[in-house]
């Protein structure tokens, strides 16, 4: 498995084509992905004040094409990439993804065992 934090509406826009697709795919040529451990950081870094987010578990067994871990930055830390957009039958489960009041993220409960 592997996480993709998503906006609402490419999460919409998924469930109505079967496949999901955000800019970064067009913009970078693939789709940054998280490990579970990685999603708190990346949701810090990259999405506070952002609402309206969901969180995709991925079943990478279902997808189209395998991830590659791998690391663009230099830092020496491996995420997962997809470079075709993402089947929706491999979401396995998705979650309301909201920043808490006073900042911060927390992983859904059902993540957090």
């Amino acid at each position: 498995m592997f996480y993709r934090i998503a906006e609402s509406a490419d999460w919409a826009r998924a469930r109505e084509t079967g496949y999901f697709a955000s800019a970064d795919l067009a913009a970078e040529g693939f789709i940054h992905g998280s490990e579970l451990a990685q999603v708190l950081r990346t949701a810090d870094k990259y999405y506070r004040g952002k609402t309206g987010l969901v969180l995709l578990e991925i079943d990478e067994s279902l997808l189209d094409e395998p991830v590659v871990r791998e690391d663009l930055s230099g830092s020496g830390i491996l995420f997962p990439h997809s470079y075709v957009p993402i089947p929706v039958r491999a979401v396995a489960r998705h979650f309301s993804f909201e920043e808490r009041t006073g900042g911060g993220f927390l992983l859904p409960v059902e993540l957090s065992n």
